[in-house]
């Protein structure tokens, strides 16, 4: 939609390219010529303007801010798996202050809900449900954990289980809390994800929660997957990383959804 009834000179498109980008993190092309009302090729000058200035680099269909990093992670577990461990763990080990004894807790597919298992160690009478193999593995070594896997189609690359079958075994538990794993997230698409199947698992987990907690890093801010899993205003918080910039994490508190920042260790402290 047009935000003025005047046509923007160039140098107010500009301001305004970059404004959008400090909210989004990154912008489709048609997003903006939407947005500003121009031509596609208006919109192509202004970003060239940009990059050549240094405030933005293109990507594969849209425009992201030169000094924003955010990346759609690797689909495969094993690649995942090694990728921002700091900002897992740090997430991770905040997420797990928020669960209670006799808590049914969903932990989601991802390398981040695995990084969860190791802080579980001192609860009691706790239920983990789950569709990830490698969290009912990793959670072999907490027998007194009692573990519900959802059963359903195998991905293989993912190490982890969706469609139909498992969201129907999630819809029958009541879950109190919901940690929603993600590797693509944005302001304005909300939590996205590459598999059809996998939005069918998260919405039924979504539904049958009390309450729901986006675990996702600084780094896999502002990008987009093809199926979009839910907006971000029907959280109920995120928990990311201390490197996600303060106007971001503002945006996310004005949908009414509360942010948690986990702090990255420093180098060489323990």
């Amino acid at each position: 939609m047009n935000p003025t009834a005047r046509p923007l000179i160039p140098e107010q498109r500009h301001q305004e390219i970059l404004r959008l980008l400090r909210r989004e993190g990154v912008l489709s092309i048609r997003s903006l010529t939407d947005y500003m009302n121009v031509s596609h090729m208006t919109v192509r000058r202004d970003i060239t303007a940009l990059e050549d200035s240094g405030q933005v680099i293109s990507v594969q269909g849209g425009v992201r801010l030169a000094e924003w990093t955010g990346q759609v992670p690797p689909p495969e577990r094993e690649s995942r798996a090694q990728l921002e461990l700091p900002r897992k763990q740090a997430i991770a080990e905040l997420a797990a202050g928020f669960i209670e004894d006799g808590m049914v807790v969903f932990l989601d597919a991802g390398t981040t809900c695995q990084s969860v298992v190791p802080y579980l160690s001192a609860r009691r009478n706790l239920t983990v449900v789950t569709n990830d193999f490698y969290v009912v593995t990793s959670l072999f070594a907490h027998p007194h954990i009692e573990v519900i896997h959802t059963g359903g189609a195998v991905d293989a690359s993912s190490a982890s289980s969706s469609g139909r079958i498992a969201a129907e075994a999630v819809r029958g538990i009541n879950v109190d809390l919901f940690f929603l794993s993600t590797g693509t997230w944005n302001m304005s698409r909300g939590v996205t994800t590459p598999s059809m199947d996998k939005v069918e698992v998260k919405l039924a987990a979504l539904d049958a929660s009390t309450s729901c907690f986006l675990l996702a890093d600084s780094t896999k801010f502002g990008t987009v997957s093809r199926f979009r899993v839910t907006p971000l205003e029907t959280l109920d918080a995120v928990i990311t990383d201390e490197q996600l910039p303060q106007e971001m994490q503002e945006n996310i508190r004005d949908l009414g959804v509360t942010v948690h920042v986990a702090e990255l260790r420093k180098p060489g402290l323990s």
